[in-house]
């Protein structure tokens, strides 16, 4: 294998490496619910998508193929860490905070998680 293959898995696994702790540091040492949601849904993302990443050039150096399934992980991966924080996010909120506990939405629809939900026609 090329020295600059190695190298490039090399450096990719060890900024993942350090992605990882620093994301593993920040949920064990954040206090509040939504500062841990942070450390783990941006700093372990990148680095598991950093090994995947290793491993994607790895298996494309050794066997001369693309590897599919690491780039799925890797997309399904980037799509969803967001969403799910959002979704923690908004629990947490609708738990713990009241509505007037938040600043101005500064829009006409308010803070989606305490909308009133329309209400039916008056039946005839």
């Amino acid at each position: 294998m090329n020295i600059f293959v190695e190298l490039l898995i090399t450096v990719s696994l060890v900024v993942s490496g350090i992605f990882g702790l620093v994301g593993s540091y920040g949920l064990v040492k954040l206090t509040n619910t939504l500062q841990r949601l942070h450390a783990p849904t941006k700093a372990t993302t990148l680095g598991v998508g950093g090994v995947l990443v290793a491993s994607m050039v790895y298996f494309y150096a050794a066997t001369g193929y693309f590897s599919v399934h690491e780039f799925l992980i890797a997309v399904f991966l980037l799509l969803t860490a967001p969403i799910t924080a959002n979704f923690i996010a908004k629990t947490f909120m609708a738990e713990n905070l009241r509505e007037s506990d938040l600043p101005d939405s500064q829009s006409s629809c308010g803070w989606s998680i305490y909308d009133k939900p329309p209400e039916s026609p008056p039946e005839s």
